[in-house]
């Protein structure tokens, strides 16, 4: 089983005062533990990097995003060229939908690449694409 998480994911599980952090700890290491793959992207932890470094301390912002970087379970996938012309592809076919990030899109590119359907967000915009994106924590 595959497992993509996104910015909101990698945000509450950093945030053990977040009242969504058990959940989603659970279901992250519920993967984790059944041998399941963990994804992400660059753009991902770009977007979750900048915002912890604007947020948390500067230390603690640190070691979270080192153990990202380090984490042998979790797999970074790259919005290359390629993924990044299909993202702009992307960002014309939902048209109608312009509150969705560019970085979104590029996380559902990977998933329907990857052939990932779960994500750990809670962030709507992966349910309204139609493309049977699977939100984590339920």
């Amino acid at each position: 089983m595959k497992l993509f998480v996104d910015t909101w994911g990698w945000l509450v599980l950093e945030d053990r005062k977040d009242s969504r952090h058990s959940a989603a700890a659970q279901c992250y290491k519920e993967r984790s533990k059944a041998g399941g793959q963990v994804i992400t992207s660059n753009f991902v932890l770009d977007e979750t990097m900048t915002l912890l470094f604007q947020r948390r301390p500067f230390e603690e912002a640190w070691k979270f995003s080192n153990s990202l970087l380090r984490s042998p379970s979790i797999s970074i996938a790259s919005v290359n060229e390629s993924r990044f012309h299909e993202t702009f592809a992307w960002r014309r076919k939902f048209s109608d939908k312009p509150d969705i990030s560019f970085t979104d899109l590029s996380s559902m590119v990977i998933m329907q690449e990857l052939e990932i359907i779960d994500v750990l967000t809670a962030d709507r915009h992966f349910r309204q694409v139609g493309l049977g994106f699977h939100i984590l924590p339920d």
